[in-house]
């Protein structure tokens, strides 16, 4: 594992923390960006909260959204995507999906999140954006964003395991993403 992640058996508080915003004028946040991209360049992942390699500044990196299972084991693939002081505006419908994280070692747990989430963030150049997510990219952007308020995904579970990277890929093929509402209100418990 790399020495810049920071993880549930020493780092724990560092990772309970409430990222602050990034201040565009004062914040360094280019090279952040860039210590994102490093990092995500060498491993097989989703997304990053900065939070989790010693930054805590409320930025996400997406590196793989998609639902293609082909993407997702190539770790050249890289959407670039970085979202700046990231803010819910609205969410809806119901999914499940196990969930792993760098920062959790090997513990797992099936979490619910919403369908469709509406976001607006700033890109690394200040401008404003208004997106809406759906399917795995919402799960993606709600457990990176609940990083960056000290929340992990073993919170939200109540069935927390531990499985190998291996074994979760298994997992993931037999149970694959479940989408069991589209439009039911979502009522965020944290």
């Amino acid at each position: 594992m790399d020495d810049k992640v920071k993880t549930i058996d020493k780092d724990l508080a560092f990772l309970r923390q409430k990222s602050v915003e990034v201040d565009f004028i004062h914040d360094n946040y280019i090279e952040w960006v860039e210590e994102l991209q490093e990092y995500c360049s060498r491993m097989v992942l989703f997304a990053l909260a900065p939070v989790q390699i010693g930054i805590p500044k409320r930025m996400i990196y997406f590196k793989n959204t998609t639902e293609d299972v082909s993407k997702n084991a190539n770790s050249n693939y890289d959407e670039n995507q970085v979202l700046i002081n990231p803010r819910i505006v609205s969410m809806q419908g119901h999914t499940r999906y196990l969930e792993r994280c760098g920062s959790c070692l090997d513990f797992v747990g099936e979490v619910d999140r919403p369908y469709m989430v509406e976001v607006e963030y700033f890109d690394i150049g200040g401008a404003k954006h208004k997106e809406i997510f759906k399917g795995l990219k919402a799960t993606i952007f709600f457990h990176e964003y609940d990083h960056l308020n000290g929340i992990l995904h073993i919170d939200r579970s109540d069935n927390v395991t531990k499985k190998t990277y291996e074994e979760t890929k298994q997992y993931r093929l037999d149970h694959p993403y479940k989408i069991l509402s589209k439009s039911d209100e979502y009522i965020d418990k944290f």
